[in-house]
């Protein structure tokens, strides 16, 4: 077991599939780092390979809403707040990596596509330790939080998709009525 692994996504709703991802991470480490992508419209990057990723309506929550987010729901999986820790990770930016996250760390991640694969040679040019957690095609990909955000503008089911903690976050703080107002809104 390495003592310091990271894991990283943007976590526009966080839900059931990307818990099993940051659990995985999780039983490799004594602490974990999640990194958030796209924290802002300044750190985040386009990219050929996933041309969506960083438009707004694919990024309807703040870096602070997405933070609070993972932490609560891997304080609700048992995790105990020195275990983890959430920041800040521009992946687009890979000789801005040194500012947000251990280099000397374990760098988890999953593969379903071009983009992942982008993800690990940046994470590699930077000489940094990796590790693929599982290599799938995007057919075996599961959740993505974009169905689940279109499920909510529809009012259709989808609280059985993310952890519970998620779920009451995004209900409590009125974040829902914001989605589908973006949504409602179209692309911008």
């Amino acid at each position: 077991m390495t003592e310091t692994g990271v894991v990283h996504g943007r976590f526009q709703i966080m839900h059931n599939d990307h818990m099993k991802y940051l659990m995985a991470g999780k039983s490799k480490c004594r602490h974990l780092v999640v990194g958030i992508t796209n924290p802002d419209p300044t750190l985040s990057g386009k990219d050929v390979t996933d041309p969506a990723r960083n438009s707004a309506d694919a990024n309807p929550f703040t870096y602070y809403e997405r933070y609070q987010m993972v932490k609560i729901t891997l304080l609700e999986q048992g995790l105990g707040i020195t275990e983890f820790s959430v920041v800040s990770f521009p992946i687009n930016f890979p000789d801005l990596y040194k500012y947000y996250v251990p280099l000397n760390a374990l760098f988890f991640l999953t593969i379903y596509d071009g983009w992942g694969e982008k993800k690990l040679k940046m994470l590699q040019s930077q000489g940094l330790k990796t590790e693929v957690l599982w290599r799938r095609p995007i057919e075996e990909k599961g959740l993505s939080s974009t169905y689940i955000r279109e499920l909510i503008c529809r009012d259709e089911p989808w609280e059985h998709l993310v952890p519970p903690a998620a779920c009451h976050f995004l209900k409590a703080f009125d974040l829902l009525d914001r989605l589908k107002n973006v949504y409602h809104s179209g692309p911008g």
